[in-house]
């Protein structure tokens, strides 16, 4: 089936507090993507954010962002007045999110909101502790020390507690029951939202996206809980790290920081840990697309003392052996591979054997022979179309930084002409595409440029950019709506 969809993270979202969440400018989208017959809402990784409020950083494989809790709906609730949160800077500038003034006023009002919640009737709050009881203990019981420790990453905790000495988790837990608890009450809260926001999704024919990074932050309950998972030494610090080598965007390579996986420990326990972490994606998203598949066939590891991820090397991954039990076990769920960057033969084949559509950047495709697999007419129908990722300067501002001769090839290519606008030429072109999905980022329906690039690799402040309030509208969503039609990807309904 020919379908479409737009990418945009929660963060991205207009609201009064500071960053976008899952209340009423949520639902006000999902209504925009049904009124321009899209079927797909593709957002970014929804953990909550470590040091660099990177989606790909994130404190847990499990739990959900606690910014994205709607504070609305609290008030709705009658958890939170107006008064808990007028008179809070949440930042000056309402198309960029402010981290630092959300890291410093956010949890003291979800406190307040904990706080009037003790008093109310436990039932479906224990409920959702039995049901998700796999991670939420001591996800929380991290967050807990964390905050005791004022932040301190967990390799710089006391050794009872670094190591989780059973004896000095259990002090610490019952002397700290209320802070421990306030972390389970968060991801109570931020789920029982999310679970309303997809059903009225789905209800409207909209279906989730999903990300999952294949790492993890080494700050997070991940590693903590399980360092035998990962290439530790005996102080519980990585050996290698995870990166990639020098490429366009950097002459020194990227260097992510993730400890690697151990994989043939964790074949030994037939990969219990990602079967777990999939099954638990498969009930947020209708649809998991998996970051950086290529590092399952091979992946760049650094020694943990560089500086830059230039003096890597490659090391084999698990290959076919991990991803057909991935593929076998969840045969029911959709995967979108991410399959860019340095793409062997061997990933090739990998992603053939997995059998997931992978990516096509129209973005990527502007060689003028034709050679690239990214241009639609090299396009095949199991892969998904994309003018651009969250990695990549919207269409219009890559246009404005084009090299002359990739402009000329993409106005005869696309037929680019200014009556219809440059990024409308592109629109064309992805949902002419064979591909059986067709997603663009809001920004390029916008016509948006360089100013609104969600995150530029290798630098920092990223992560940022958010529609104003009333950017999309009707008449965008008709607009949307009829060439999405045209191409015979619109929902019927």
């Amino acid at each position: 089936m020919r379908a479409s969809g737009i990418l945009m993270h929660l963060s991205s979202l207009p609201s009064d507090h500071g960053i976008g969440t899952m209340g009423k400018e949520a639902y006000k989208f999902v209504d925009f993507l049904a009124a321009a017959k899209q079927t797909y809402w593709q957002m970014l990784p929804i953990g909550p954010t470590s040091y660099g409020d990177s989606p790909y950083q994130s404190y847990s494989t499990h739990a959900g962002n606690p910014y994205f809790i709607d504070l609305d709906m609290l008030i709705e609730e009658g958890l939170l007045t107006k008064s808990d949160v007028e008179d809070i800077d949440w930042g000056g500038d309402a198309e960029r999110t402010d981290y630092e003034k959300l890291y410093n006023n956010r949890f003291a009002v979800l406190k307040t909101a904990y706080n009037s919640f003790k008093k109310q009737d436990r039932r479906s709050f224990d409920l959702f502790l039995e049901q998700n009881e796999m991670w939420i203990s001591n996800y929380a019981l991290f967050m807990a020390i964390k905050d005791e420790y004022n932040g301190k990453p967990w390799l710089e905790w006391d050794e009872g507690l670094k190591r989780r000495d059973s004896h000095a988790l259990w002090m610490f837990k019952d002397s700290h029951h209320d802070e421990v608890e306030f972390w389970e009450f968060v991801q109570y809260k931020f789920f029982e939202q999310w679970k309303k926001l997809k059903e009225y999704a789905n209800n409207k024919g909209i279906q989730i996206i999903g990300d999952i990074p294949i790492y993890v932050a080494l700050d997070s309950a991940a590693v903590w809980v399980y360092p035998d998972l990962y290439d530790l030494d005996a102080d519980l610090n990585p050996r290698t790290v995870a990166g990639c080598p020098p490429d366009a965007f950097s002459a020194t390579g990227h260097l992510w920081g993730n400890p690697l996986y151990d994989w043939k420990y964790m074949k030994t326990t037939g990969y219990k840990w990602w079967l777990e972490r999939v099954e638990g994606a498969s009930k947020y998203f209708d649809v998991i697309r998996i970051d950086h598949f290529r590092g399952f066939e091979d992946y760049w590891a650094v020694p943990y003392s560089e500086k830059t991820a230039k003096n890597g090397r490659w090391v084999k991954g698990p290959s076919v052996d991990f991803i057909t039990v991935l593929r076998d076990w969840f045969s029911n769920v959709q995967f979108i591979a991410e399959d860019l960057g340095i793409i062997s033969e061997e990933v090739v084949k990998l992603l053939q054997v997995s059998g997931f559509p992978g990516m096509r950047v129209l973005e990527f495709g502007m060689a003028d022979d034709g050679s690239s697999f990214h241009a639609p007419h090299n396009h095949t129908e199991n892969c998904v179309c994309y003018i651009s990722t969250h990695d990549n300067v919207p269409i219009m501002g890559w246009l404005n930084k084009a090299k002359k001769k990739d402009l000329k090839y993409a106005k005869l290519y696309y037929g680019l002409n200014e009556e219809e606008g440059y990024n409308y030429g592109f629109i064309r072109g992805g949902m002419s595409s064979v591909a059986s999905l067709f997603v663009a980022q809001i920004q390029d329906y916008l016509g948006l440029g360089e100013e609104s690039t969600m995150n530029v690799p290798g630098t920092l402040n990223n992560w940022r950019w958010r529609l104003r309030k009333g950017q999309i509208n009707g008449s965008l969503a008709k607009k949307i709506a009829g060439i999405t039609h045209a191409y015979k990807r619109g929902r019927t309904a």
